[in-house]
């Protein structure tokens, strides 16, 4: 049978013979019928849409029911086929590792991408005629754009080669065993959306943050600040957080517990499509339905809520109407609880308002850029999907100050030739896939914006790659216009692939001028840069005089306040305030507080003056990185299971930021070894080379097993041989099990040449021999 003659070949087993009677060949021919039949099974439950993840009719976990080990056919299977491990899952690999015909993808796809092309020409051809986004036709077209987006995107998922997952759960159960991190405050039951790193997530952190500096801030000779956590509500409600920084949550009605309200209808929406009694209408109403919810206000919320009669996904309880929540940590600064404040929402902010002292420290010359390393906080209403959405999160944020009128690079093209893929607003409107893009192209092409964004992008790429990001799961996905501020020239959001889908770890914005500008208008205070002047000339200058006496008398203790905004008013806001009090008194607003000023308050004069620079406000180019779900990516991306067990996970980090660089394993117990441990590990850390010691008494492989989980590229072992002059040491990497033999005054410089990535294990096996076995045992000691 041509089944069982596939099964001989893949296995190596004896052949099937079909007698009875000869109990070890009886044995065998029942082996090859179980795995026959499994494979039937498996088959079966492919042709019925069955996957992985347990949906379609045909559901794997049918078929695994059969076999698993603990019953007949997974020892008949392991013992006479010679198969080692899970022949389901090793099945279930092969299966997703097989890819659907390009040819036949494209076939598929090529109705739904065209739809997506009709609707995306059509929302175009509406904002080249500077329609208004509120217009009613407008909204109803791109809202029909988002579905086409969406079911095109459905359709790639079902067509594209099925990666093999990731077992999320091993990995978490990895990462919190080996307290890498956890929730905080787990004795008391936790707060969801807190985490605290244990000993490895903080080396590893460390280890980014250093490479962060080292890959930008020193590159770029960019000036470092610190700045304060707790913030004055002025500045925030100049940069627009006060207003805007919300979301719409509702309450279950008897409970009071809260939940984000566009996540809970998301989530019931897709429940409802994968109910298998769901009619064709009803399924094309909510998928019609689903692109809309991003841009739904409360009242459109609270329709869908009633209209799908939806509950409490806790306790099935009714739920309030939905109402904005900001989601902002407010606090009151100092004693009297005059001052509120709150808990910043970036490190943007400090950068922003400390603009002035940086551009003097930097002697007035621009471009410059400051960088900020520290937490930033959100009161997420329901924080989920671990690290992802989280409560209080690290940030290192970038501001690069440059002049708009040159946005230029001097290093662009150092970056230029890197060949990256970009999905364009473009490619989503016409329904593309991402593209790979040389990224010198993308600039003079303009499909990114100007050079120093494209310099950036190209930097941020390379440190992605560095950390231990796949390249083959990380894109950089441009702002579509309806998702962009209005102040904004260009943004791309650097997005990794992860078993909850598409994260953005990074954004990339040109924020235009907005931010400087605003904090000029609410502070009083002139941030901005002077460029020089082609020649000398002569500018009409307005200046206002305050009258300190005659304000006293009206205004009492705020006559300090109101004569220094006068006195810094610019010459327009002067020429303005004169013009208007020519005409009676004017109401000024000054740090929220209302006050009619008088012409007999000022004296106002104009002058020429002779000027050799211009003022300008800049613009402001800002890579914003969320440490924590780079961190995550990183952990997914990185996450294996050896093929000859299950239970022995690992993590392949690059040495770069790996918790340890390496760890010293004597072989055994012998004292002959102590000596050896305590002068490796001296010089070790005399070369500042991060290690770990393991003395217990586990056998060597479990002990290397303990060291590959925690990510620990090389091991150090010390042997009977290391004993004997010259002395020696073997050297395992994690990933390939190789070793190579070394002197123990070498290994120093081996390990931060791998540990920097300056050499590669390659080449270090081609320098040094190839350890195969100690040449020397205890007996001859």
């Amino acid at each position: 049978m041509p089944i069982f003659a596939a099964i001989e070949k893949g296995t190596g087993a004896r052949p099937y013979t079909g007698k009875v009677g000869v109990d070890d060949q009886d044995k065998m021919d029942m082996a090859y019928r179980v795995v026959a039949d499994h494979i039937r099974t498996l088959t079966i439950a492919i042709t019925d849409g069955g996957g992985p993840d347990k949906t379609g009719r045909g559901s794997f976990t049918k078929s695994s029911c059969l076999f698993n080990k603990s019953t007949a056919s997974y020892r008949y299977q392991r013992e006479f086929t010679k198969r080692e491990g899970n022949l389901h899952k090793q099945l279930i690999q092969r299966y997703m590792a097989t890819p659907m015909n390009d040819e036949n993808i494209e076939k598929i796809l090529e109705p739904f991408r065209a739809a997506v092309k009709v609707q995306g020409d059509l929302v175009k051809q509406m904002k080249d005629s500077n329609v208004n986004k509120e217009d009613a036709d407008f909204k109803q077209a791109l809202n029909e754009l988002k579905i086409r987006k969406k079911a095109l995107e459905d359709q790639i998922t079902k067509c594209m080669p099925k990666e093999e997952s990731i077992d999320r759960l091993k990995m978490e159960d990895l990462l919190k065993r080996r307290f890498f991190y956890d929730q905080s405050f787990s004795i008391y039951g936790g707060v969801n959306g807190l985490y605290d790193y244990g000993p490895m997530g903080c080396a590893i952190k460390a280890n980014m943050l250093a490479e962060w500096r080292r890959h930008f801030i020193l590159e770029e000779q960019m000036l470092e600040v610190d700045c304060s956590i707790l913030t004055p509500e002025i500045v925030l409600k100049a940069s627009g957080h006060v207003d805007r920084f919300a979301d719409f949550m509702v309450k279950d009605v008897k409970t009071g517990e809260c939940f984000r309200a566009d996540h809970l209808i998301e989530a019931h929406l897709e429940k409802l499509l994968k109910a298998k009694d769901i009619t064709s209408e009803k399924k094309a109403e909510i998928e019609r339905l689903l692109p809309q919810i991003d841009n739904m206000k409360g009242p459109d919320m609270q329709r869908v809520i009633e209209q799908y009669k939806m509950k409490s996904p806790i306790t099935n309880n009714d739920l309030s109407e939905p109402v904005s929540f900001n989601l902002m940590f407010a606090t009151l600064i100092g004693p009297t609880g005059q001052l509120k404040g709150f808990l910043r929402p970036e490190t943007a902010q400090g950068m922003f308002v400390n603009f002035k002292r940086l551009l003097e420290f930097n002697q007035g010359r621009l471009p410059f850029a400051a960088a900020q390393i520290g937490n930033s906080f959100r009161n997420e209403i329901s924080p989920r999907s671990g690290l992802i959405r989280v409560r209080e999160f690290t940030m290192a944020e970038i501001e690069h100050f440059v002049d708009p009128t040159d946005k230029s690079h001097p290093k662009f093209e150092t970056v230029a030739n890197l060949e990256i893929q970009l999905y364009s607003a473009s490619n989503q409107m016409s329904g593309e896939s991402p593209q790979l893009v040389r990224l010198g192209d993308a600039v003079r092409t303009k499909l990114i914006n100007n050079e120093t964004l494209g310099y950036f992008i190209g930097r941020i790429y390379l440190f992605m790659i560095k950390v231990g990001i796949d390249k083959t799961r990380l894109r950089f996905r441009q702002h579509m216009s309806n998702e962009m501020a209005h102040y904004a020239c260009d943004c791309w959001d650097t997005e990794c692939k992860t078993s909850y889908g598409w994260v953005e770890c990074v954004g990339c914005a040109d924020r235009s001028c907005y931010d400087l500008t605003q904090h000029t208008k609410f502070s009083g205070e002139r941030l901005v840069a002077e460029r020089p002047l082609p020649a000398p000339k002569k500018i009409e200058v307005s200046e206002v005089q305050a009258h300190a006496n005659v304000i006293g008398k009206t205004f009492g203790k705020d006559t300090g306040v109101i004569t220094q905004h006068l006195q810094k008013l610019s010459h327009d806001d002067a020429r303005t305030l004169h013009d208007k009090l020519e005409k009676g008194d004017e109401k000024v607003t000054i740090d929220g507080k209302e006050y009619s000023i008088t012409r007999k308050m000022f004296t106002f004069r104009t002058f020429e003056k002779t000027v050799q620079v211009e003022e300008y406000v800049p613009s402001v180019i800002e890579p914003s990185f969320g440490i924590g779900r780079i961190m995550y990516a990183m952990w997914e991306h990185n996450f294996r299971i050896r093929p000859e067990s299950e239970q022995r996970t690992y993590f392949t980090l690059p040495p770069l930021i790996a918790p340890y660089k390496c760890v010293i394993l004597p072989l055994s117990g012998n004292e002959e070894f102590k000596p050896f441990v305590k002068d490796i590990s001296a010089l070790l850390t005399h070369s500042g080379i991060t290690h770990k010691i393991d003395t217990s008494s586990g056998s060597i492989g479990r002990r290397y097993s303990r060291s590959d989980e925690i990510a620990i590229p090389f091991a150090i072992t010390i042997d009977f041989d290391t004993l004997q002059q010259p002395y020696t040491i073997t050297l395992r990497e994690r990933d390939t099990f190789k070793q190579i033999r070394a002197k123990i005054d070498e290994i120093t410089n081996i390990l931060q040449g791998l540990s920097s990535g300056t050499i590669t294990w390659g080449e270090v096996c081609s320098h040094y021999p190839e350890f195969i076995e100690q040449q020397t045992t205890h007996a001859q000691q």
